[in-house]
This record gives C-alpha cells, sequence and structure tokens, in this order.
C-alpha cells in the first residue's frame, strides 16, 4: 500500500495545501507545479501509487486512470486501477521502466496527517516515501508529489482505509487530475481548447 505520513514539515514555503472540494483546486495546483517543473523539461511522467483493493488508498491508481489517456507527447502514467502500483509492485515497476532525459516525475498518494490537515490536497517539493504510514520501507519516489491527506495519523484509525469514502477520493483525484492536465497544457504549450481529460 501507498499510504505515507504527512507532518508539520508541509508548513513550509515549498508546500501548498489546498481544501479537497475547493472550486479553485485545481488552478492552485496548475499554479504550483508550473513554478516547479524546470525550464527545459521534455516529459512528465505521473505515478499513481496505491491499490485499487482500499478504498482509502486509491488516490494514485484514480488519478493515473483519469489521465492515462492525456497527452501522449508530453505524458506518461505508471499506475492506474487496471494496474496499480501497491507495494509488491511498485519498487520493481519504477526501478525499471526507461525515463527519458529530461523528464519530471510527479508522484501521487494518498497519505495520513495531523487532524486540522485532514481533507486537504498537498502539493509538496522533492520526493514522497510512500508505504511509510503502513510499516513499509519503500525508496522516495518523484522529483515532487502530490497528496491528499485522508486520514489523521493515528495507529488507531489506519484499517479505516478500507471503508474510506469514495466521494472523498474521488473528489481529489479529480481535483489533482485536472490540475496536472492544466500544468501540461500550459507548460507544453497546448492550445487552450485541448480537453482537460480524455476519458475513454
Amino acid at each position: 500500500m501507498g499510504s505515507s505520513i504527512i507532518s508539520n514539515s508541509l508548513r513550509s514555503k515549498h508546500n501548498l495545501v489546498i481544501p479537497y472540494n475547493h472550486r479553485l483546486a485545481p488552478l492552485f495546483i496548475r499554479q504550483a507545479l508550473y513554478a516547479l517543473i524546470p525550464e527545459g523539461t521534455q516529459h512528465i511522467y505521473v505515478i499513481g501509487i496505491g491499490s485499487s483493493r482500499i478504498s482509502g488508498d486509491s488516490l494514485g491508481p484514480f488519478v493515473g486512470t483519469l489521465l492515462k489517456n492525456s497527452y501522449p507527447n508530453h505524458l506518461t502514467v505508471l499506475g492506474n486501477l487496471q494496474d496499480p502500483l501497491d507495494a509488491t509492485t511498485l519498487v520493481s515497476e519504477v526501478t525499471t521502466y526507461p525515463f527519458r532525459k529530461n523528464s519530471y516525475v510527479l508522484a501521487v498518494d494518498s497519505v495520513f496527517g495531523i487532524e486540522e490537515m485532514v481533507n486537504s490536497i498537498v502539493v509538496n517539493e522533492g520526493p514522497i516515501i510512500p508505504g511509510i504510514g503502513l510499516g513499509n520501507i519503500l525508496p522516495p519516489i518523484g522529483d515532487s508529489s502530490l497528496t491528499g491527506i485522508v486520514l489523521e495519523n493515528d495507529p488507531a484509525l489506519k484499517n479505516s482505509l478500507l471503508c474510506t469514502d469514495l466521494n472523498l477520493i474521488y473528489t481529489m483525484a479529480t481535483s489533482i487530475a485536472k490540475g496536472i492536465s492544466l500544468t501540461i497544457r500550459q507548460y507544453f504549450k497546448y492550445p487552450a481548447d485541448q480537453p482537460i481529460l480524455t476519458l475513454r
């Protein structure tokens, strides 16, 4: 499982915390990501971390599914609801994947966090360490990360991942996917009428 822990360190200037249901969340995500992507980046990878069998851990795969048909010349998605990247597959898939030169990697995962930040989306400069919230030891992933804080970091609540509200997960996933799509559309200068998400 991909769930990690987010703490008070998110209050630094390198992170943006957004209420999951804010109507402008995709625009805030686009603004933050656009500022992080280095000049000269030629390709963006989205790594959707998590399980399709545990609702609270399915944020990454949901985002991967929403984005998988978008911008094929500039975006590659690893991890979706059909082929999730969880604790059993993540390391082998990511470490052997032939990433292109001059690329930028965005990791997407659901996480545990402090009580007042639950139900927030966080754009974080730097990699995420997936699995730590569930006791897994996995390597850092991503040049930056987008996380959804789905539960408080309380050991008594960790079984609640199984019954996390899917509307929360889907709303977070849609905002994140739209934000990434808007970023790619702006960064690679796609026309303004390019569809934000291409679902088929």
